[in-house]
Formats: structure tokens, C-alpha cells, sequence
């Protein structure tokens, strides 16, 4: 009984994660979590108390997994520079990933303190890892440095989230230009 209790609440965060992608946190209701499951409305909130709670599971689940890629990627480099290369090109590498897209619908809707607090933990490792590597290249600020880097980022996914303009890797290569002549001129 409690394999098949895990098995619908993994299929029901692989709805949610399809939902998310498809239509962002609007798009994540019980009525559609049923559906896309084929559980009763009340089954879904034997499992989830509420939307909150799914999204909180998610950040649990989802985060560290995405943390880890980038974390890896930054690992292989050996240099400051490659370092945040590659914290930059593999979170854009991510947008096209479905699990991501789950990912970034979250990060932009108006979240509940325990689904902050998860993004922040899973954040948390990135942003010292990011923050080390512009300290070795000599940045005055690294901490405000990788807040802004991050913003440079977020930016960039949102430009391929839109997926109207310029091709994702066009937009890649230009964050990469942008933030790495960016850190290089503001050493201290």
C-alpha cells in the first residue's frame, strides 16, 4: 500500500511539473491535477493539503537536483572565469529541461514562506560557490556581484522563456559576454 501511495504522489508531481510548464502557476489546480491523474478530486488532497503545499514538494524535490547540475558543471571548470561560465550556461541549458520549467514558473510566482525558504536553501550553495569564484577573480563586492550576475541570468531565461526572438544560444553567448566583462572590471 505504501509503494502505490508513493507512486501516486509521484504522478502527481509529475502533473504538477507538466502543468507548470505548460501554464505556469495558474495552471496548477486540483481540478487539474485530478484530471491529468485520473484520481478523484479528493484523493489529491489526501496527498496535498493544498496548491502551497504541492509547489513546497516540488521546491523539495526539484531544486537540489537543478542545484546539482550546475553545481557539477562549475566543478569541471578550472578557472574564476570558467567557473561562472559555467553557472551561467548550464542554468540556460536548464530552461529547455521540462523538470526546469516547473522550476522557473515557480521561482516567478508569489510563493509561500516554506517554498521560499527550500529555493533559498537549494540556492544557497550555488551563490557561495558563485561568490568564491568572483572573490578569486579579485571582485571588490562578490556577494552584490553574484546577486546581480543572478539577475543577469534570470533575465536571459525569461528572453528564452519568451522563445520569440533571438535563438537560446545567441542569448547564452551574449549573457556569458555581458557578465564575464562585467566581473572583469570591477575588481577591487
Amino acid at each position: 500500500m505504501a509503494e502505490h501511495r508513493t507512486m501516486q504522489r509521484g504522478a502527481l508531481l509529475d502533473a504538477a511539473r507538466s502543468l507548470l510548464s505548460e501554464g505556469g502557476t495558474e495552471a496548477l489546480t486540483f481540478p487539474a491535477l485530478a484530471e491529468r491523474t485520473g484520481l478523484a478530486r479528493s484523493s489529491v488532497y489526501e496527498y496535498f493539503r493544498s496548491r502551497a503545499a504541492v509547489v513546497e514538494e516540488l521546491c523539495a524535490v526539484d531544486f537540489p537536483v537543478w542545484a546539482a547540475e550546475v553545481e557539477n558543471a562549475m566543478e569541471q571548470a578550472t578557472t574564476p572565469e570558467g567557473k561562472i561560465e559555467a553557472y551561467v550556461r548550464r542554468q540556460l541549458d536548464l530552461v529547455g529541461d521540462r523538470r526546469h520549467r516547473a522550476v522557473v514558473a515557480i521561482s516567478a510566482s508569489e510563493l509561500d514562506a516554506g517554498a521560499r525558504e527550500k529555493i533559498r536553501a537549494a540556492h544557497g550553495g550555488l551563490i557561495a560557490m558563485i561568490v568564491e569564484a568572483l572573490g578569486d577573480l579579485g571582485h571588490a563586492q562578490p556577494r552584490l556581484a553574484a546577486m546581480l550576475l543572478q539577475g543577469s541570468v534570470d533575465a536571459a531565461v525569461r528572453r528564452i522563456e519568451l522563445a520569440v526572438a533571438e535563438e537560446p544560444a545567441v542569448i547564452a553567448d551574449t549573457a556569458v559576454a555581458m557578465i564575464l566583462r562585467g566581473v572583469q572590471g570591477a575588481r577591487g
